[in-house]
This record gives C-alpha cells, sequence and structure tokens, in this order.
C-alpha cells in the first residue's frame, strides 16, 4: 500500500462548490474514455485508503480548530510538510463559513458504500455544523449501488450527488464514449431522489454538434421529465478542433455548432421540460446564456423569452453580444442596452472584419488560441 502522501485535492469541483471544502476520495476517473473530457486523460484512476481520508479530515479539523480559537497555526515552513498544503485550505474554508464539503475526484461513489458512509460519519462528528455534503457519480456507478446504500449514504450525511448526463440521446452517448446509456441516466437518477439526495445533472450544451441538435434537446428533456432532478445545469461544449469527438462512430464527423444553431438547441430542450420542478441553471462563465437561471413551471416562458431575444436580433447585433460575452463586455443580453458598453464592441465587431457570415469562425478562432495558451 502507498505511503500516505499528505492532504490531497483533485483538479475540479462544479461552480456551485466553490466555497466547500473539497476532499479527495478517489484520484482521476474510472471510465476516462469520453471524448469530450480532457481532465483525466493520462492520469491512472486509483481508490486512496480510507485511513488516508479520515486523516485528511483529521487534519483539517486541527486546523480550523486552532484558526477559530485565535491559534495561529505554525507557517507552512516550519510545519509538518504534509500539512503545508492543508494550512491553506483550512484558511479558505474557516473564511467561507465551513457549512459544505465536496467530495472528489470524478466518481467518488465508486467506493464501497461501507467505506463512504464511514467517511460521511466522520466528516459530521468533527464538523457538526456543516450543511452540504455533495459529491460527483457516474450514472452507472449509481445504477448499481442498492436504495437501501443510497439512503444509509444520505442518512450519513450525503445531500446532494452531480451527475454529468451531458446527453440522454443514446447514439450521441455511444459515438463520445459515455459509457452509460439513456436507461441507465434515467434509472441512476430516479434512484438518487427516492433516496433522498439532492440532484444536480449536467446538459452539455453542442454535443451533438450541427447534426444531432434536434435529437440531443428531445432525448435529454425527456429523460429528464422522467428523473424531475432538482437542478438542471447548462455546460457548453469547448474542444479543440483537432479533437475528434465522434470517436466511436465511422459514419459521422462531429461539425461544430453555430451560436444560434446552440440558441436554438437549449430552447428546443426547454420547450420539452414538462411536469417537472427543476431549477435550472446556467451557472458557468463559459456559457453564452449565462441568464438562463429561474425555477420550473413558473419561469418557463422567461427562459425561452430569453434564448428567443436572441434568435430574433437583428444579425449585426446578435454578433455583438457573440463577441462581447466571450470577451466579457457583456453577461446579459439586457448589457447591450448600455449604451458606452455596446458601442465598444461594436468598434472591435469592426476592428477584426466581423460579419454574420464570418461571426462563428472568427469567434472559435479566439476560443481555441485561449485553449492552447490555457486561458479557457
Amino acid at each position: 500500500m502507498d505511503a500516505y502522501r499528505g492532504f490531497e485535492q483533485g483538479p475540479i469541483r462544479p461552480p456551485s462548490e466553490a466555497d466547500s471544502l473539497l476532499l479527495r476520495l478517489t484520484r482521476n476517473c474510472p471510465w476516462n474514455r469520453c471524448t469530450f473530457c480532457p481532465v483525466y486523460k493520462e492520469r491512472k484512476f486509483s481508490l486512496r485508503p480510507v485511513d488516508d481520508i479520515l486523516r485528511d479530515i483529521d487534519t483539517i479539523y486541527e486546523l480550523t480548530s486552532e484558526l477559530q480559537q485565535g491559534r495561529r497555526p505554525l507557517s507552512t515552513s516550519e510545519q509538518n510538510p504534509e500539512k503545508e498544503y492543508a494550512l491553506q485550505v483550512a484558511r479558505n474554508w474557516v473564511s467561507s463559513g465551513m457549512t459544505s464539503v465536496f467530495l472528489q475526484d470524478a466518481d467518488s461513489l465508486v467506493l464501497k458504500p461501507e467505506q463512504t458512509i464511514r467517511i460521511l460519519c466522520h466528516i459530521r462528528e468533527l464538523f457538526p455544523t456543516v450543511k452540504r455534503i455533495t459529491s460527483y457519480g457516474r450514472s452507472h456507478t449509481i445504477a448499481r449501488i442498492s436504495t437501501a446504500n443510497l439512503r444509509e449514504m444520505a442518512e450519513a450525511g450525503l445531500n446532494r450527488i452531480h451527475i454529468g448526463m451531458e446527453t440522454a440521446a443514446d447514439r450521441i452517448l455511444e459515438m463520445v464514449r459515455k459509457g452509460a446509456d439513456k436507461d441507465i441516466h434515467i434509472k441512476a437518477g430516479i434512484k438518487t431522489r427516492e433516496a433522498g439526495i439532492e440532484l444536480s445533472e449536467y446538459v452539455l450544451i453542442g454535443i451533438g454538434g450541427e447534426q444531432f441538435w434536434r435529437e440531443h434537446a428531445i432525448e435529454t428533456a425527456d429523460a429528464m421529465n422522467q428523473i424531475n432532478p432538482d437542478f438542471i445545469r447548462f455546460r457548453t461544449l469547448h474542444i479543440l478542433d483537432s479533437l475528434n469527438l465522434f470517436e466511436n462512430s465511422e459514419q459521422f464527423t462531429w461539425q461544430r455548432p453555430t451560436d444560434l444553431t446552440i440558441a436554438e438547441e437549449v430552447l428546443l430542450f426547454i420547450d420539452g421540460l414538462d411536469g417537472i420542478s427543476s431549477c435550472v441553471k446556467s451557472d458557468h462563465m463559459y456559457n453564452l446564456f449565462q441568464e438562463l437561471d429561474g425555477t420550473l413551471p413558473q419561469d418557463k416562458e422567461r427562459l425561452q423569452g430569453v434564448l428567443q431575444k436572441f434568435i430574433n436580433m437583428e444579425p449585426k447585433k446578435r454578433i455583438c453580444f457573440q463577441l462581447g460575452k466571450r470577451l466579457g463586455h457583456f453577461l446579459r443580453l439586457s448589457d447591450m442596452d448600455i449604451p458606452n458598453r455596446l458601442a465598444r464592441v461594436e468598434d472591435i465587431c469592426v476592428q477584426l472584419g466581423m460579419t454574420p457570415e464570418n461571426a462563428d469562425r472568427k469567434i472559435n478562432d479566439i476560443i481555441q488560441e485561449r485553449m492552447r495558451d490555457g486561458w479557457w
């Protein structure tokens, strides 16, 4: 067995977990074959020993206790090296209020249920004021966990699971090597809800490309209607042009959708949501329409209106929003009503020679350059 490496954290977490303590239960992703995800490629998956995870929790407990009592821990240069990183983590968590914990990496629930429950109980024992403990989970993994075990996890403190559905269109799921089909997504979502655990389902905008956006929108909305998750969260697909997204297909090559197609895709998806009470969130800066934030069914018409407004825009004004959003001048469509800000973006469009015919290509060139430079 590997020796304890000290306190660990993984590379990513949902934006909604920005104030959470990140605890690493597993390293990397047990599946790691999805063509659209670069996060864990070339990295080996492993389970961390439960005793190491408990030791991480104990370390944070010791450091946060000292900080809360006004006893300043030794500087990182003076203390045990394995606590060097943990001290900064503890400081950040204390400053955020110490109310939430996120379990990493990509699929923490692959641990044996009794191990997960032991970890959850230890968190609750040392930090009784924590209100939320959450984790990523693959549909394939959750579908194999018994409802009884999921309920035990809920009772031990697991409040929310984040699942990357991406799409419920079986043809697309196979081509991007997701490792799950629509039925598995639905089964995992329903089991999570039945266990009393909040569910965030993620939709990957653009994954169907220019060819299959309708299929993606319709099938994914149908799956959401059957699950009725607590949250539906949008993420926009951004990949390098050199990547073969439809790796599992000999017949199709993924074609990048235009922003107008993206708007029509999301509108068709929202149109198809019926009979559910989910909160819709577009809580990522890379999304073109971050203002898509509301609760169904009462906000459905307003959400549709945002997309219709973009679709119905005069083309030259539409490309101003496309560029201005990516460059940080606009956050929402209504920001275009700010005269000086709109004028600044119009000037940039002229400088770049942008037209309705070349706007998507030029914007993609900007995004590609930022991705290669590690800015995106």
